[in-house]
């Protein structure tokens, strides 16, 4: 009985984490390819590129720890 429970919200947090890595992925392409494209990128795109890229990476990171698959 509890642990149906546990089981219905661990499928509710990997299938949140695995949209917040979908979006955060896009975040950091966009970032990337924003930087790519500046003559003189100014320092402040510069960190933006880098923090999405480490939001992303730690997603990555967690979905990997949790054994989550993206073929769900």
């Amino acid at each position: 009985m509890f642990f149906r429970r546990k089981n219905l919200l661990r499928n509710q947090f990997d299938d949140k984490l695995l949209k917040q890595l979908h979006v955060c992925k896009q975040d950091w392409q966009q970032q990337k390819s924003l930087l790519e494209k500046s003559f003189d990128p100014s320092e402040e795109v510069i960190c933006e590129t880098k923090l999405a890229e480490a939001k992303y990476f730690f997603l990555l990171k967690e979905a990997k720890y949790r054994n989550i698959s993206l073929k769900k």
